[in-house]
């Protein structure tokens, strides 16, 4: 696909802020992962994705049972996902994904971060046709066609595999992501996933311009600090 996935870089990016931040949220999409689709990890794969991702962001595990021990009861916060899409600093594109029990709240908030940095928020779909949904899985290795083979002849849509500084990224449709990781597993069971996520995945990349570079990174920071925010996805590349 002609992209360099920048695993690490990006993942960072998504859970800035202050750790008590990250708990915070990771909290909350693990209660909603939990109260929709069940509290038991072994019967909720994508329950049980997300708590290896909040392990690698070191969340402790007293977050993620509380999480779970409040999914598991009767009642609770009815929180309900939210999208937002606009234009920031330096021509960039972006996505906000949000969980929110409020959303007059949510939207201020958010109208905020775009109208205090110069930026503009766009209707529904005027940005999200300019990036890919898709599941990521990365690992440490060289074996990218190897890697490919195996999951073709498990049956697995894949659109692409990239192998680069020493690390093989899998590229799949969003619906892929139990297919592609049970196959993966399957086939190389020593692989260590550093990656396994469902994200937005920029078709092109936008250089910042010196001049936009403070606003851009303000602009993340804030929208960062927003309760609400669980996930920020953005094309802009800084130097």
């Amino acid at each position: 696909m002609g992209r360099s996935y920048e695993v690490r870089k990006l993942s960072m990016a998504k859970t800035a802020g202050q750790k008590s931040k990250v708990y915070s949220k990771y909290g909350k999409q693990l209660y909603v992962m939990a109260k929709s689709g069940g509290a038991s990890p072994e019967s909720n794969p994508s329950l049980q994705a997300l708590i290896e991702k909040a392990k690698r962001d070191q969340v402790p595990s007293h977050v993620i049972e509380k999480a779970l021990e409040k999914a598991s009861g009767v009642g609770g916060e009815d929180y309900a996902p939210a999208r937002y899409e606009g234009f920031g600093p330096g021509n960039t594109s972006f996505i906000v994904d949000c969980l929110t029990d409020n959303n007059n709240r949510t939207i201020t908030d958010v109208r905020n971060c775009f109208t205090k940095t110069g930026s503009k928020l766009g209707a529904p779909g005027s940005v999200a046709h300019l990036f890919d949904h898709l599941t990521v899985l990365s690992f440490k290795g060289d074996n990218g066609d190897e890697v490919l083979e195996a999951l073709l002849s498990a049956d697995v849509d894949v659109t692409d595999v990239e192998t680069e500084d020493g690390y093989v990224t899998v590229f799949a449709p969003a619906s892929e992501f139990n297919n592609a990781k049970s196959a993966l597993l399957a086939a190389f069971p020593n692989v260590a996933l550093e990656a396994q996520e469902i994200t937005f995945v920029p078709q092109t990349r936008v250089d910042v311009p010196e001049d936009d570079r403070p606003m851009f990174e303000k602009f993340l920071l804030m929208l960062n600090d927003c309760e609400d925010v669980q996930d920020v996805y953005h094309n802009g590349v800084l130097p």
